[in-house]
């Protein structure tokens, strides 16, 4: 399967990206600017440079799957957020279904399917959240969804808690197991159609995710 990662140059996406590099699928990494294409090379990806805000066409054809690991960033406003977390979003959802790729994995977060009893000062970006994971539903892709809780630098577990719905936790999951989560949705059809939450525990991501 080839698989484009959107946001391939981030935190999370880079984890993404050389897992992919080291798997049976082939890794494209979508990226802004041409400089940050030697680091992802190296990873085992083959690189494309595109703007999420504009036509990202040329970057999926050719896919059959797509992980949308994307974001404004924190230091942006909600504008930005609006036009990458949220429209940039659900423009690559329609490019996918128009090219035909059938896969689409989607790094959400936690809360964003009930944006109210978020934090205040994310609310715009749940809700952002929320207006993409509910078009990517409404479209004919084979999606899933994941919402992790608050991200951390810590060295991944391999294990996970996960369900269509948790209670909130403040400790953080490592992007190294979120990461994981996304490239094993690829393999485990169990996945497919469902959105869950996803915090750290004590279940190892392949067994957790079949048992959905």
């Amino acid at each position: 399967m080839k698989v484009l990662v959107i946001g391939a140059n981030g935190k999370t996406g880079r984890i993404i990206v050389e897992l992919l590099g080291k798997s049976a699928h082939q890794v494209r990494a979508m990226i802004r600017h041409e400089e940050q294409a030697p680091a992802l090379e190296k990873l085992g990806a083959e690189t494309v440079v595109a703007d999420l805000e504009k036509d990202v066409s040329h970057a999926l054809e050719g896919c059959d799957a797509v992980i949308f690991a994307a974001g404004s960033g924190s230091h942006t406003g909600p504008d930005k957020t609006i036009a990458v977390d949220q429209e940039g979003a659900i423009r690559s959802m329609e490019i996918a279904e128009t090219l035909g790729v059938n896969r689409y994995i989607m790094l959400s977060s936690l809360r964003s399917n009930e944006p109210e009893k978020g934090p205040e000062k994310i609310q715009h970006y749940l809700l952002a959240k929320k207006k993409a994971d509910d078009h990517l539903r409404s479209t004919r892709l084979n999606y899933t969804i994941v919402r992790p809780g608050r991200l951390s630098d810590d060295v991944g577990t391999g294990k996970v808690n996960l369900a269509e719905r948790l209670e909130f936790q403040p400790d953080p999951i490592p992007r190294a197991d979120v990461a994981q989560t996304l490239v094993t949705c690829l393999d485990v059809s169990n996945t497919q159609h469902k959105s869950f939450d996803l915090l750290s525990g004590e279940t190892p991501i392949e067994e957790a995710l079949k048992r959905l």
